[in-house]
């Protein structure tokens, strides 16, 4: 009877030794298998090329890599590329890769950095992670939403989309400046054990700079709680999207069960490190949620808090009953943040125009015909 092949991408520390251990192999070929997986980045067990030819052989009876499938590239007239990554089940998510050269805001509201010396166009990049198939939160205005939920990632396959990401666009952690955002295809906190496992996999063996990584939750209140506890983190993002409870219910149909009091509450009680803030994106919806009233409505919901707020102007598409506001009232909300003092940035769209851009993510396989604004 055969049984079906274990996925060692995925596999911690402990795990992959145990796997070797019933090999009746020596303990250090554990880590010779974590650096071929996870730095070198391998497609097969038998590019293990630090693994004797029989043991390559043996393992590869027992197991396989679990690479997912570049299966769709499109590439933006900004540089940013949207992937369409398959799985063995035949799902697929959505990963982006966006890179960042203007000493602008970068995809997760991170400040400009140095210049590169490498000549290569670009100071860093961001990866934008999917965490689920689909999204079971049902916003309004996010184009993921009208998938519905198909199943959760497990962390091989959260992992396996930034190591072929990084494979494609050949570059490394940490000498090339990397910033990850689980800000992609699903509620990452509705899949949080395999999100957390991911995370550390990424900070521990991928070589990933956990204070360069930001997840973004809806507001999954216990979650939250949670995620303040944990040892290795990444920072911490909210979708807010409204100035009260009354908008947000309609907007964001979870408020009905964590309301705005309590996940502000949770925001207060966050522990954040020196120097940290939650970012709390607003995704601005023209003549809905977009007015000088609600402006000062949401500094008044973040007084207290070590906040800065990512202003996101809506990137439309098909069956999405809301529309863009004017670069002039964007401007005119920021404005009262920041003369409240309040950090706030408009977060410029990457990728529109190949529905790469935030809320657009929906395994969308012809090319977008939405012009790039």
């Amino acid at each position: 009877m055969n049984h079906p092949l274990v996925q060692l991408l995925g596999m911690n520390e402990a795990e992959i030794a145990l796997v070797i251990a019933s090999m009746g192999e020596t303990p250090y070929r554990t880590s010779q298998v974590l650096d071929a997986i996870y730095r070198q980045r391998v497609d097969s067990i038998q590019e293990i090329s630090t693994l004797p030819q029989a043991l390559r052989s043996a393992l590869g009876e027992r197991a396989t890599v679990g690479l997912p499938a570049i299966e769709k590239r499109f590439v933006s007239k900004d540089g940013t590329v949207r992937y369409l990554m398959g799985y063995a089940d035949g799902q697929s998510v959505e990963t982006v890769w966006m890179p960042e050269g203007d000493g602008g805001e970068a995809g997760d509201g991170t400040e400009a950095g140095e210049p590169s010396d490498r000549g290569r166009g670009w100071e860093r990049a961001t990866i934008c992670i999917s965490s689920q198939v689909g999204c079971a939160v049902d916003c309004q205005f996010c184009l993921t939403a009208l998938l519905g939920v198909k199943r959760n990632l497990t962390a091989g396959e959260i992992v396996g989309q930034v190591i072929a990401v990084l494979k494609d666009q050949k570059v490394s952690p940490p000498q090339d400046r990397i910033n990850l955002v689980f800000m992609g295809m699903g509620e990452p906190f509705l899949n949080y054990e395999n999100f957390i496992k991911a995370v550390r996999l990424l900070v521990q063996e991928v070589g990933m700079a956990e204070s360069r990584m930001t997840v973004s939750t809806a507001g999954i209140v216990p979650r939250i709680q949670d995620f303040g506890k944990e040892d290795i983190r990444p920072k911490l993002a909210i979708s807010l999207n409204a100035s009260n409870e009354e908008m947000r219910t309609q907007l964001m149909p979870l408020n009905r069960k964590w309301s705005l009091e309590k996940l502000m509450a949770a925001a207060r009680e966050f522990p954040l490190r020196n120097r940290e803030r939650i970012t709390f994106e607003y995704v601005l919806l023209n003549g809905v949620n977009d007015t000088i009233e609600d402006a000062e409505q949401v500094v008044e919901l973040l007084r207290g808090i070590r906040a800065k707020v990512n202003l996101i102007a809506l990137n439309p598409g098909p069956g999405i009953d809301f529309a863009t506001p004017a670069e002039e009232r964007v401007t005119a909300f920021q404005q009262v943040l920041i003369r409240a003092g309040v950090p706030s940035f408009v977060r410029r769209p990457r990728g529109r125009d190949i529905f790469a851009a935030c809320g657009q993510l929906k395994r969308t396989v012809e090319t977008a015909t939405i012009p790039a604004q």
